[in-house]
């Protein structure tokens, strides 16, 4: 499923309805993905993030090498930040000390301080203007402080602020549709409101695969780590496998 176009160094997808399923997919298995490796191996948090660092770093340096748009090599490297934002996140508000307030507040500044430098070294933090490798490393760089924020918040407002998986996934599924008709029926940015939903998808999917796989006790499903991980992967896979993605138009 290797593509080609015009402006072949437009190496991600298209944002359409599919790219957001996959999306909430990918940041749901990192969730049950990352805690199996961390929590259901006990390897802890600090050995399970140097495992997915590694694997984030090797899925990066192939996307930003390739010369075209690669479905399967784009979604891969989105979980490998998604899992190893999981796991990231959970040791800086565990192991660290710092607490989910503490977390969530960094990872939110980084985020936005990558933002920034990023629009004022490109000019555009569009997703039709990531067609050069200085791009799509503050890209990356970008979506892999988003994944980290995104668990870490799911996680503060799903235990600290006590709405549970449930009622933390309604939130931010409620969040999402008021995004949607933002952009509608708004004339906000859709750069702006991309990069939104984007973050909002992460503890979207954080508190959906906690909801799969934490206890009864505290509100879960109490599914198997690996079970719950493997059908959302086997998920991904018939998606990119059934429905054709195209990248996204150059800007430029």
């Amino acid at each position: 499923m290797t593509q080609t176009t015009s402006h072949p160094l437009v190496k991600v997808p298209e944002v359409t309805l599919l790219f957001w399923i996959i999306k909430i997919a990918a940041t749901t298995l990192g969730e049950t993905g990352g805690d199996a490796v961390s929590m259901s191996m006990n390897l802890g948090y600090l050995i399970g993030t140097a495992i997915f660092a590694v694997i984030f770093l090797v899925a990066v340096t192939a996307q930003i090498r390739a010369k075209v748009f690669h479905p399967w090599l784009y979604w891969a490297t989105i979980i490998a930040t998604t899992t190893v934002g999981t796991t990231l996140a959970d040791f800086a508000d565990r192991s660290l000390g710092i607490g989910y307030a503490g977390g969530s507040s960094l990872l939110l500044a980084l985020l936005l301080v990558s933002l920034f430098v990023w629009h004022r070294v490109m000019g555009s933090v569009s997703v039709g203007t990531i067609n050069s490798p200085k791009a799509e490393a503050f890209y990356w760089v970008t979506i892999m402080f988003s994944q980290t924020l995104g668990t870490a918040l799911g996680d503060w407002t799903a235990d600290t602020a006590g709405l549970g998986y449930t009622g933390a996934a309604i939130v931010f599924g409620g969040l999402l549709v008021l995004v949607v008709a933002a952009y509608y029926w708004t004339r906000l940015s859709h750069t702006l409101l991309f990069w939104i939903a984007f973050i909002l998808t992460r503890p979207l999917g954080a508190v959906v695969g906690d909801f799969l796989d934490k206890p009864l006790a505290k509100g879960g499903l109490a599914l198997s780590r690996y079970s719950a991980s493997a059908a959302l992967f086997a998920f991904i896979l018939a998606s990119i496998l059934v429905f054709r993605q195209r990248p996204a138009r150059s800007s430029h």
